[in-house]
């Protein structure tokens, strides 16, 4: 397995990490390995059902881990406080925002707040461009030698 690292960060039931899960190992041939990082353990499960590598769960474990990745994708929401129902702490989202790991995000709709500028799209499409951006992303750390 490569050394290059991919986290999915996700909370609730898990569904979209399970999906962005799947759509990677569908659509991509370079080896990576995938960690799925869950606010809870139902949304790490689900997460690994969808061929994740490894898995954590709460708080402190995706905090912990998200240091040792070489790239995490989610909604944007994981970079918002109490978002997810709460579920994303406050230290999470800091943790996240923070981290010197690139991050892919996806702009799904959430509660109170509009990002002006951003067109909605079916959640198909935007998979497609998480996924074409993580290739893009894979291909700059495979040449660099991450």
């Amino acid at each position: 397995m490569s050394s290059i690292s991919i986290g999915v960060v996700d909370g609730q039931g898990g569904g979209i990490g399970s999906n962005i899960i799947k759509r990677l190992r569908e659509e991509i041939d370079t080896e990576f390995a995938i960690m799925a990082l869950g606010t809870n353990a139902m949304a790490t499960a689900n997460m690994m059902k969808a061929k994740a590598n490894r898995g954590a769960s709460g708080e402190n474990a995706i905090i912990y881990s998200i240091q040792f990745l070489d790239l995490l994708v989610g909604a944007w929401s994981i970079i918002l406080a109490n978002s997810m129902m709460g579920e994303i702490t406050p230290a999470i989202a800091g943790a996240i925002a923070s981290a010197r790991t690139p991050k892919i995000l996806l702009p799904l709709k959430v509660a109170q707040f509009e990002l002006v500028g951003y067109s909605p799209q079916p959640f198909p499409h935007l998979i497609d461009d998480l996924i074409a951006r993580v290739k893009y992303s894979l291909d700059t750390l495979n040449k660099t030698g991450a």
